[in-house]
């Protein structure tokens, strides 16, 4: 790396990439966090690249910047800028009335790219190009009311475990916010709608189950103070935040892969990790293994639906 006047020039991977204004901070400091300048971020996901990439590749994005650093307005892009270079992948998407051309990141030299435009959080579609209408991901955000971080651990097991009962691999991961995500991998074979009906089926159960915990109501004002099971993300061209994505919070907490025995840490939260140490989880590969095969979803339901009588 490299440094002239304003500009740091970078190497990632094959390619060279400038990042514009490296000092500029993004995460001002204060109140017990740390302040890290937009070279952190593309710092950061320079180191993290290789963990990263095999969740992003071949997948729309929908990117979540913050020009002026996570105190001052965002916005949330879909169509790729007409300034990118020629070697940022690149898919059209219909949509009604036209279409929308998402950028899709294969390399590291995407990603600090990404990070010099203050692409703070990466969002992706849980299909793939050339399938976009199969996802191969299916997602619950157990999202709680406030910052009771119990609440999220234990809906976490309850959700595992009904997993375990209808034979469905799943992963956990911090969303470095409120909450966890729970990651199942499916084979590609079912669309939108009944991967989305399946998980809403499944989330019902658990909420039945559990009624003064959990809900699936979607209103907040009918939720009160219970954990609510988001399945709304497992819709076409909706999106999840990437595994090892920093989000737009003070201290730069990371998405980050999780064990599930790792619920057992009295420790953990959904900000536990940060760019400061989030590169250290990923070494640790917490999901080996976990999401090399998708399942198919019909003996699963058959399994859910005895399991409901």
């Amino acid at each position: 790396m490299t440094r002239d006047g304003a500009v740091r020039t970078v190497r990632a991977g094959r390619r060279t990439v400038e990042v514009h204004r490296p000092d500029k901070v993004l995460f001002p400091g204060g109140g017990g966090t740390e302040e890290y300048t937009k070279g952190d971020l593309v710092d950061y996901y320079r180191s993290v690249a290789p963990f990263m990439l095999p969740h992003l590749r071949g997948r729309p994005l929908m990117l979540e910047r913050h020009p002026d650093g996570v105190d001052g307005p965002r916005f949330m892009q879909k169509n790729t800028p007409e300034s990118y270079p020629d070697w940022v992948a690149r898919v059209e998407v219909p949509k009604e009335g036209g279409t929308v051309c998402h950028t899709v990141c294969e390399d590291s030299a995407t990603l600090v790219l990404l990070a010099d435009q203050a692409s703070i959080t990466l969002h992706r579609w849980l299909s793939r190009v050339g399938r976009l209408d199969r996802p191969d991901r299916m997602v619950f955000d157990l999202d709680p009311s406030g910052d009771d971080f119990e609440r999220v651990r234990e809906a976490a097991r309850l959700l595992g475990e009904l997993l375990d009962e209808v034979n469905l691999p799943s992963a956990l991961m911090t969303t470095g916010s409120r909450g966890l995500h729970v990651i199942v991998p499916l084979n590609g074979h079912h669309d939108f709608d009944e991967v989305r009906e399946f998980a809403r089926d499944l989330a019902d159960a658990l909420a039945a189950a559990h009624p003064e915990r959990l809900t699936t109501a979607a209103r907040k004002k009918d939720r009160g103070d219970r954990l609510y099971f988001d399945v709304q993300r497992n819709a076409y061209a909706q999106t999840a935040v990437v595994p090892f994505t920093v989000r737009a919070r003070p201290g730069a907490p990371v998405a980050v892969p999780l064990a599930w025995s790792d619920l057992d840490d009295p420790g953990l939260n959904a900000r536990r990790w940060t760019v400061a140490d989030a590169v250290d989880q990923a070494r640790a590969n917490p999901w080996s293994g976990v999401l090399t095969r998708g399942r198919a979803l019909g003996p699963a339901r058959r399994r859910l639906n005895a399991l409901r009588g």
